[in-house]
């Protein structure tokens, strides 16, 4: 019960977060213009890889929050282990910040391709960036630990307000203040010191009192080293991954392009915002199930999970694909927008589909605490992935870029699968390939192609636009769950639920 309470708070939490991060860049881009655009998509790329800092510490403490919970630390020890990492983090923060505020010039001169911004405006623009950026790496640590604690309602909620404020507020601020990206960035830093401070507060009240202050302690540092180790080898090399073409096409592009090439990579990560909930909340179970050495549990819990990821996902990546130009001016109004940014959406939201697909067996791995496959194979990636951008580039721009984001991918899901199935959960891969991916994808490919003889004809109305995506998905959604096994029963249970509900309302 409680994994499909914390998986419905993430959905409807972080399914707000992305609203509100998503609904509002269309005004960002009319306020600030695509090449300022560009900047707060740089904003993006700066987070994540300073999240490198963060040295394991966020899936760390979610991880042992919920060995705590399952009975393995004590009071004393989950609060001594936890000041010894805001101990760190907070150390941390401030080196963050510093170094962007020093590197702002640099970057401002040498590395970003703008036309229009004039060289001061873009340093001010990258120091304040930089206070953004060391506050959101703080959160980084309250967020694993509520997360850990199975306290997966109240974030949610909380961060909904939060998003809302932060979204919302920034565009109150661009229209009636100053639209300038050195306004954004002020607004974004003042919601982060709100958030610091509450999602702190919180982690502290849900932690039962210990016999003695809570200190910094090498002791409980050590007992996580092998496992925040691993975390730190899989962050950087899934920062290599994921955000290393951002960082190369920062230079290699103007500013503007960059900004269509960030614009696509933010509708594509569409993806990441449906799976994100499942992992997040199935995560803490698998923790305990194999803890208890639980398998049979696990591996009930891994594909049921890992069919829900693929019943959200594939209809959304296979509507990014086919119809990326039509969502885009459905959502925008911009035909030049939606013509610029399509090409590079469909092939970004394919790789994003086969990434997140990856997601259910990751947090298998890492609740196993087992590292080093996702290590290596990421790593592997990465060695193929950097050249190929050096060299595709050039010839083919940011499209380029895009396809070889997907073929990467690919390459995980026809051999990193191979090797966690074998040693973690033998005998379950075939039914991970066929019941847990290509029978739902299939429905909701089936759909999505029927649909491309009935799809309208240009960028003239959003309205019309908006109901045949609507319809689509509607369509392909039900197709993929009719067939997922796992997920079909909870569907049909559901649907006899709400008939007898209307019955009842109706006598």
């Amino acid at each position: 019960m409680s994994v499909r309470r914390n998986v419905l708070a993430n959905f409807l939490g972080q399914g707000w977060s992305a609203v509100m991060g998503l609904v509002f860049i269309p005004l960002y881009i009319r306020y600030l213009g695509m090449e300022t655009y560009g900047l707060i998509g740089l904003l993006g790329v700066l987070q994540a890889w300073f999240a490198l800092l963060d040295m394991g510490m966020t899936p760390t403490l979610n991880r042992e929050m919920a060995r705590f919970s399952a009975g393995i630390h004590s009071p004393q020890h989950i609060r001594n282990l936890l000041r010894s990492l805001e101990i760190l983090c907070f150390g941390l923060a401030a080196l963050v910040g510093l170094s962007i505020w020093g590197a702002s010039g640099y970057l401002a001169r040498n590395w970003l391709q703008a036309e229009k911004l004039p060289v001061p405006v873009l340093a001010q623009a990258l120091s304040y960036m930089a206070l953004v950026v060391a506050l959101r790496f703080v959160e980084g640590i309250y967020r694993g630990s509520l997360f850990g604690l199975q306290r997966q309602v109240w974030y949610n909620g909380t961060n909904a307000v939060l998003a809302t404020a932060r979204n919302g507020g920034a565009v109150a601020v661009l229209i009636w203040i100053s639209a300038t990206a050195q306004a954004f960035f002020l607004w974004h830093a003042l919601v982060s010191v709100v958030s610091v401070a509450v999602l702190a507060s919180s982690v502290h009240r849900a932690l039962p009192d210990a016999p003695l202050p809570p200190r910094f302690s090498r002791e409980s540092l050590y007992g996580i080293w092998k496992f925040a180790g691993g975390m730190i080898g899989i962050s950087f090399v899934a920062l290599l991954l994921t955000q290393v073409d951002k960082v190369l096409l920062s230079r290699l592009l103007s500013l503007e392009l960059f900004g269509y090439y960030t614009l696509a990579a933010t509708v594509a990560g569409v993806s990441y915002m449906l799976v994100a909930p499942v992992t997040a909340a199935i995560f803490p179970s698998m923790v305990e199930m194999s803890t208890k050495d639980d398998v049979t549990a696990l591996i009930s819990v891994y594909h049921k999970g890992a069919q829900l990821v693929t019943v959200l996902t594939a209809p959304v990546a296979m509507l990014l694909s086919f119809f990326g130009g039509g969502m885009v001016f459905m959502w925008s109004g911009s035909a030049g927008l939606a013509e610029n940014v399509a090409p590079i959406l469909s092939a970004l939201a394919l790789g994003s589909f086969l990434n997140g697909l990856m997601w259910m067996p990751y947090q298998c791995q890492l609740a196993h605490g087992w590292t080093s496959l996702v290590f290596k194979g990421n790593l592997v990636g990465a060695v193929m992935l950097i050249p190929a951008i050096f060299w595709v580039v050039p010839h083919y721009g940011a499209l380029g870029a895009a396809w070889v984001w997907v073929a990467v991918n690919v390459g995980f899901v026809l051999f990193s699968i191979q090797f966690m199935h074998r040693r973690l959960i033998p005998g379950e891969k075939w039914t991970w390939y066929l019941a847990d991916v290509l029978l739902p994808l299939g429905g909701a490919l089936a759909v999505v192609l029927s649909a491309r003889l009935l799809q309208p004809d240009a960028y003239q109305s959003r309205w019309l636009w908006f109901i045949f995506l609507l319809i689509t998905a509607c369509l392909a959604l039900a197709a993929s769950a009719a067939l997922a096994d796992r997920i079909r029963p909870r569907m049909i249970e559901t649907m006899r639920s709400l008939r007898g509900h209307s019955a009842e309302n109706v006598r």
